[in-house]
């Protein structure tokens, strides 16, 4: 028990001091960024990689956060709190209409189903002009101010978005290694094999299916917070594809692969700014790449090296 808590103690240690070290507002805007990917792609990873569910249009959930508690707070001065808890509550109402809907699809059928959706929340968004400020976004949304607390600066929002990451962490670290965990495994192996052992299949992949637009909704709302504004192109598919890629390069099924893919697909535009027009190219061919040479991601290829190097041990002291 103890074993398993060790990674995510001493990361969240090593969180805590970064910004005592590195305390340039550019570099803690960018672990804030880190911090947030991290959240939306923890989820998703929880649908795709333990679940096996194919999802293409999870930026809406994302936009979806981010714009309930932006137009409640900015437009109708509701307090963060009470705006959090609807953004949660809207997200997971919708999420659970569309995997109803959606969720009796499989393989490819499943991937257009919610690219669709994720298409037609992006042209709501941009269509609702008087209501969300359509292609010109919604501006002026405050910080987020809990109990008097204001969380108006990056130092603020790195604490924040870290600490709610740690505990989502061990949320979903939890979830895995549970019962319901190991039914989701089962799902990614073979549905019709968990049908018979006794799994609900359609009810298990609504319920993942909204936990991961929970996810990502939160994210939404700590990113809407953070940088104060939001436009549609949060929903729009290449946010979708971003996350996707993430994980893809991070390592499905592996709970540290969305904060590694988080990572380097925050900072790789970062230094490939010159290349800004090509991105869509960019992305497909990290996915490309991955998916041909190291198909397991990162984290799986050093698990792979890990295994490997065991080995050769063991052979040698056995020799």
């Amino acid at each position: 028990m103890v074993k398993r808590y060790l990674p995510i103690v001493a990361f969240g240690c090593a969180a805590a001091l970064l910004p005592l070290v590195c305390k340039d507002p550019y570099y803690l805007g960018i672990l804030v960024f880190i911090g947030i990917y991290s959240i939306a792609t923890m989820g998703l990873n929880l649908l795709m990689g333990y679940a096996g569910q194919i999802s293409l249009g999870h930026a809406a959930f994302y936009a979806l956060g981010a714009y309930t508690t932006g137009l409640l707070t900015a437009k109708y001065r509701v307090p963060f709190l009470p705006a959090l808890v609807a953004a949660v509550i809207i997200t997971a109402a919708i999420a659970y209409l569309i995997g109803m809907a959606c969720l009796r699809l499989r393989g490819h059928y499943l991937a257009v189903a919610t690219l669709a959706v994720g298409e037609i929340i992006f042209i709501c968004l941009n269509a609702a002009v008087g209501f969300t400020g359509g292609p010109s976004g919604l501006a002026g949304i405050p910080s987020i101010e809990v109990g008097g607390f204001s969380f108006d600066s990056d130092f603020k929002m790195y604490y924040l978005v870290w600490s709610l990451f740690i505990l989502l962490f061990l949320m979903t670290g939890n979830i895995i290694n549970s019962r319901s965990g190991r039914a989701l495994r089962s799902l990614h192996s073979s549905q019709t094999a968990a049908a018979a052992m006794g799994v609900n299949v359609i009810s298990l992949k609504v319920q993942v299916f909204v936990l991961s637009a929970v996810y990502a909704a939160l994210a939404g709302v700590l990113y809407g917070h953070s940088v104060t504004f939001i436009s549609p192109q949060v929903s729009d598919l290449m946010f979708s594809v971003r996350l996707l890629t993430m994980i893809v390069v991070g390592g499905m099924g592996h709970l540290w692969g969305g904060v590694i893919g988080a990572a380097l697909l925050t900072l790789l535009p970062e230094a490939l700014s010159a290349f800004q027009d090509y991105e869509m190219v960019i992305y497909g061919s990290i996915l490309l790449a991955m998916v041909m040479f190291l198909p397991d991601g990162l984290m799986g290829a050093f698990e792979n090296l890990y295994k490997k190097m065991v080995k050769v041990v063991r052979a040698r002291g056995n020799g």
